[in-house]
């Protein structure tokens, strides 16, 4: 059977080491009994261990050379491969509407904006796993305090308890990737309610850790366009702070004060 060509306009490494490939499959097992979606099978290297775990099973892939492999390869799931980009697909009809875990060897480019969709969608999916670059991996994972921690780590860890599970080298790939690979898992914590207004949570997460050098005190003002706050609100002890010495707890905090303030700007 004809390989498929690795595509550098859809970040495709295709792994090959089986054992890793089997490590990785064996991460959905923390969410068990539910159904699994993996993203970008490519030649379904991950794909094969997968299937082995006798549960409902989809795959999502964007690129057509590699549905039409998959189709031949496993003709078993032809009726469960989607050609479609999963950042377009609607998740909430995936699977009759049931939860699922998310998992797969992510394209590096898009890894991010997989990870926002599945906060968009968290209700939906209690456990996502898979590997990812390991630069991106560390940040998701990183606690208050480190150079990584970042906006990330906050939008995540605000809803998923998150495990670094192992570090991939770049010989286990075709082509290798210039940097090393990371496995991670993110479950859904306990956590229902927030305790504040999750859109303008990462309104504020995202703000000021665009100026991260900067204290809260100059970073949060490009949230007031059409108000000016209170001298009272800048002269809080937090203001002081930069953005990664904050708590997912802290940030929920100084959301409801700057809606707070937000709210007595606007009478």
């Amino acid at each position: 059977m004809r390989a498929v060509r690795p595509k550098k306009n859809l970040g495709q490494h295709f792994l090959i080491d089986l054992n890793i490939a089997r490590a990785i499959a064996d991460t959905v097992d923390a969410c068990p009994d539910i159904p699994i979606l993996e993203v970008g099978p490519g030649m379904g290297v991950l794909t094969q261990y997968l299937v082995m775990k006798g549960r409902e099973f989809r795959v999502v892939e964007i690129d057509k050379e590699s549905v039409d492999y998959l189709n031949r390869e496993y003709p078993a799931l032809r009726d469960n491969i989607i050609g479609e980009d999963f950042l377009k697909l609607d998740l909430n009809n995936l699977f009759n509407g049931k939860k699922f875990v998310l998992t797969g060897n992510y394209p590096y480019d898009i890894s991010s904006q997989i990870f926002f969709k599945m906060l968009d969608n968290k209700d939906l999916i209690p456990c996502c796993t898979g590997m990812i670059q390991r630069e991106v991996a560390l940040r998701i994972a990183s606690a208050p305090g480190n150079k990584t921690y970042g906006i990330l780590s906050v939008l995540i860890q605000a809803w998923y308890n998150v495990e670094y599970l192992f570090t991939v080298d770049e010989n286990v790939f075709n082509p290798p990737p210039k940097v090393k690979s990371a496995v991670i898992r993110m479950t859904r914590n306990s956590t229902v309610d927030l305790g504040c207004d999750w859109n303008l949570f990462r309104r504020v997460v995202k703000a000021v850790f665009n100026q991260r050098r900067k204290m809260l005190r100059v970073s949060l003002k490009q949230l007031f366009s059409d108000a000016v706050p209170h001298d009272a609100f800048y002269s809080q002890d937090i203001m002081t702070q930069r953005p990664e010495q904050l708590s997912v707890r802290q940030f929920v905090e100084l959301t409801n004060m700057v809606a707070e303030e937000m709210c007595q700007g606007a009478k």
